[in-house]
C-alpha cells in the first residue's frame, strides 16, 4: 500500500465544497482543513505508485478550486492505528 500525503491551496470561499470533491475521489482516504499555509491536506492510499499519479494528477488536481497542490510520499509507518476505531469508542 502507498500512503500520499497532499497539501492543497484552494479557493477560500469554496472551501468545503473544493474538500468534499476530494473525498469522493476513490483512492482518497481522509481529507483535512488545516490552519497555516494550507487549506487542505488529503491522505491517498493506493495499491501501487501509479496509482498516486491517477489520483492526484488525472483527479484531484482537476477539482475546480483547486489552485496547487504539493506530494509526498510517505515510505515508512511509524505507528498504525485506525482513527475510525479510535473515535468510535462508545458509539
Amino acid at each position: 500500500m502507498i500512503t500520499a500525503i497532499v497539501f492543497i491551496q484552494a479557493e477560500v470561499a469554496q472551501l468545503s465544497e473544493i474538500a468534499e470533491r476530494i473525498a469522493d475521489i476513490d483512492g482518497v482516504s481522509e481529507v483535512y482543513s488545516v490552519t497555516g499555509e494550507l487549506d487542505l491536506v488529503a491522505m491517498v492510499r493506493v495499491r501501487d505508485i501509479d496509482d498516486v499519479s491517477s489520483v492526484v494528477a488525472d483527479q484531484l488536481n482537476k477539482v475546480d478550486g483547486v489552485l496547487s497542490t504539493q506530494t509526498q510520499i510517505a515510505y515508512r509507518a511509524y505507528s498504525q492505528h485506525d482513527l475510525e476505531d479510535a473515535f468510535s469508542i462508545g458509539l
